[in-house]
């Protein structure tokens, strides 16, 4: 039984730790701060010392029993359905992850209070070498999830960590913080990835993924897709099309159930950025593809943004506020690579010209018609100018190259991609072409094939200068039909640009760079619809440092 320390008549250090956590948990609520609550254990017995003096010992003993008996309680199902992740990769920090959640697919079958869980970092992966401890809320306004922001960290090391509420401790994860700022890195390994259509197949790419010597991994979105479920495919959906918090909800613990995306979860940090199906199918900052109003639509998107913040291992800057989240931002490993993670959803105009494969209109030519909305433009060139590394990467979502479908006398292109969007990307091919940020790297999602491009100012120029690569990496499951590999084949020779397309399969994308090369392999899985289908290597790309364009290998 815990009692006070009989000598001093002060309260022992376990006390006071669940009596601080406590207070600052109720203080959050009061100013209607519902981010999570991280302690500090150096300030924790120092703090807390003085406030049980305040209040009292009877009533710190209430309050503290109250909370130690909750953190000891045995739960029969396991909290930890949906695994652990780890995040935001910085010099001396990373986030850590988890969602209690016993029924993960019944709203999540926690009661409506907030739980304490511990959390522990080690440098060994027995969790033998403890070096840092603490304990979080995970209260149900956010399904019972947690976002660890630890801090004080060696650069550019891996550690382990895990969980525990009451007695039951989550598998143990890994974790790797980046590099130093502007410190000699001599290579750098990460895998991107997008596109995990549940229903369309089993994930294993992200198994071959979880085995791979990798330092983070980057997701370029469709994490999720918000259809109702349907039939005839190798697995299925949970009920009808996301519109609620708790649908929404819902679908990422279906996701997140499956153990192989898991797995690559808890083997590395993951970099997050969304695109359009963890709201809408092609939906465009305030204008839904669905019929709706505009009332409702803004519930839908602040309903889907704060689940997708509840999923993912993201800082308390990215916790919504409504239905407006903070995602574009700026990860530096060394030295060697800075990479501007993009959002071309939140902020875009609408689709020009109604949208689709057409051919362009005049709005498709505007200038006013963005994809990154003008504060986001203005923040990744002030950053690329601003930029030391040696490779500066846009991770975003749709294809920026022009691919350009000849039928009849028209060319028709995705006005939905970078082609619906000239003058903007003009702009910024432009601006790479006249500031020379060092080997600039695009890595892109969304179009369910793989695609290598040498981007160009003008693309109607064959002859005129490669300024940047773009990789785009095919889908983890989500299907790309017969009827568009047969068009998008036929329309190669007159994308000269193009240097390599192959939209039969799934997969993922794995990217070795040192000072001197970007080497890039597409990994493909023979057939999605296996769960234990065999990963090989469908091509391989390097680009030389100073050199743009990319080389088959």
């Amino acid at each position: 039984m815990t009692q006070l320390d009989s000598a001093s008549c002060e309260p022992s250090p376990f006390l006071i730790k669940h009596f601080f956590n406590t207070l600052r948990f109720h203080l959050r609520l009061f100013f209607k701060n519902n981010g999570d609550l991280i302690v500090s254990e150096s300030i924790l017995f120092h703090k807390a010392r003085r406030r049980a003096v305040l209040l009292g010992g009877g009533a710190f003993v209430g309050v503290t029993l109250a909370y130690s008996l909750m953190s000891r309680k045995k739960f029969s199902q396991n909290l930890f359905s949906l695994g652990v992740a780890s995040g935001e990769p910085l010099p001396d920090g990373v986030v850590l992850w988890t969602r209690l959640a016993p029924e993960p697919l019944h709203g999540g079958g926690m009661s409506p209070q907030p739980i304490p869980v511990q959390w522990e970092v080690a440098v060994d992966e027995q969790m033998r070498q403890i070096i840092q401890r603490g304990t979080t809320i995970a209260t149900p306004n956010l399904a019972h999830s947690v976002h660890v922001e630890v801090n004080g960290l060696e650069p550019n090391r891996w550690y382990w960590y895990r969980f525990q509420v009451g007695n039951q401790q989550s598998l143990i994860g890994r974790t790797r913080t980046a590099p130093a700022l502007r410190s000699h890195v001599d290579r750098l390994s990460f895998a991107f990835a997008s596109c995990q259509h549940y229903e369309h197949g089993y994930y294993t790419a992200y198994r071959d993924m979880a085995t791979a010597e990798l330092d983070f991994v980057v997701h370029l979105g469709d994490y999720i897709y918000e259809g109702a479920a349907t039939t005839g495919e190798p697995r299925r959906h949970d009920g009808p099309e996301l519109v609620t918090l708790e649908q929404y909800r819902d679908r990422y613990a279906l996701y997140k159930t499956d153990l192989d995306l898991q797995a690559a979860h808890a083997a590395f940090p993951w970099i997050v950025t969304w695109d359009d199906h963890e709201v809408d199918s092609n939906y465009a900052n305030l204008k839904p593809t669905d019929e709706q109003s505009q009332q409702s639509f803004l519930q839908r998107r602040a309903n889907a943004y704060q689940a997708y913040y509840e999923h993912m291992p993201l800082r308390r800057s990215s916790l919504p506020q409504g239905a407006d989240l903070q995602l574009y931002r700026r990860f530096t490993f060394g030295g060697l690579a800075e990479f501007n993670v993009l959002d071309t959803r939140q902020y875009r105009s609408n689709q020009p010209c109604g949208g689709g494969l057409k051919a362009r209109c005049a709005q498709a030519m505007a200038a006013e018609t963005t994809l990154l909305g003008s504060q986001q433009e203005r923040w990744l060139l002030q950053g690329l100018v601003q930029s030391n590394a040696q490779w500066n990467v846009l991770a975003q979502q749709v294809m920026m190259a022009q691919f350009a479908f000849e039928l009849g006398q028209d060319k028709i292109v995705n006005l939905d991609q970078w082609d619906g969007y000239v003058a903007a990307r003009r702009r910024l091919l432009q601006f790479l072409s006249d500031h020379r940020p060092s080997n600039p790297i695009v890595i892109t999602g969304d179009i369910h094939s793989s695609w290598v491009h040498d981007l160009k100012v003008d693309f109607d120029k064959p002859e005129s200068a490669t300024i940047a690569t773009e990789f785009v990496g095919t889908s983890i499951t989500s299907n790309f039909s017969t009827k568009n590999i047969l068009m998008t084949q036929a329309a190669l020779p007159s994308n000269p640009h193009t240097k390599f397309f192959n939209g039969s399969f799934r997969g993922y994308v794995r990217c070795h760079v040192t000072p001197y090369q970007w080497h890039t392999e597409f990994r493909s899985v023979e057939d999605p619809a296996i769960p234990n289908s065999v990963v090989h290597t469908l091509a391989s790309f390097v680009v030389e440092a100073g050199q743009p364009g990319a080389q088959r290998r």
